[in-house]
């Protein structure tokens, strides 16, 4: 869902990659700002109960993912180095913004919410985690119902119209609906990696006489 939004988004971001390189900045650098603005809006607002002002945050550091890329390419550094650094920080963000959750609906007596943050954040990890070892043998495992992306998007719109006084449910339930997402794409990609490696894997059938 977001990879065409994402293609606008920096599109419209190329001037200001292009900007921060003549200042001398380094796309690495803009990776770990993000991050670390993500996660102070995570832990510093949402995990206190300031669910739109985290949001804003959040939202704000997280056109820092797409930057980093625009710098990335404009510069001709794009290669695995920043893939690997913008992939491990995806998962310290992702952690922060679903540990907060989890912490904030603790806070507020609704278990069965921080139960879906909490796994939301375990199969959420699992997504890419599957995909890393699929191509570390061989492998691809891109496929999935929702991408990373599109699962931090839906997070951050519930928990911020919550924040403007959207009954407390509707963020229980979006998050409900997230862990079920990510399962279900942590098993499909399972399924899909199996089926390209099990066949090599199989023993020839037995010769009858």
């Amino acid at each position: 869902m977001l990879k065409h939004l994402r293609a606008v988004v920096s599109r419209i971001l190329d001037p200001l990659a292009r900007a921060l390189l003549r200042m001398g900045i380094s796309p690495d650098a803009v990776t770990v700002i993000g991050t670390l603005g993500a996660v102070v809006g995570a832990l510093g607002f949402i995990a206190r109960g300031y669910l739109f002002a985290g949001t804003m945050v959040i939202t704000f550091f997280v056109l820092f993912d797409v930057i980093d890329g625009a710098m990335a390419r404009a510069a001709g550094r794009s290669g695995p180095w920043g893939a690997f650094l913008d992939s491990v920080l995806d998962r310290y963000a992702d952690g922060a913004v679903f540990g907060a959750l989890t912490w904030y609906l603790v806070s507020q007596d609704e278990m069965w919410g921080a139960a879906f943050a909490l796994a939301c954040l375990v199969f959420g990890s699992i997504v890419p985690y599957a995909r890393a070892k699929a191509e570390s043998v061989g492998a691809s495992a891109t496929v999935g119902i929702a991408e990373r992306g599109d699962r931090l998007l839906i997070a951050l719109v519930a928990t911020g119209i919550v924040g403007l006084g959207v009954p407390q449910v509707v963020l229980v339930v979006v998050l409900g609906v997230l862990a079920l997402l990510s399962l279900t794409t942590s098993i499909h990609r399972i399924w899909h990696v199996r089926a390209q490696i099990h066949p090599a894997h199989l023993d020839p059938p037995e010769e009858t006489e």
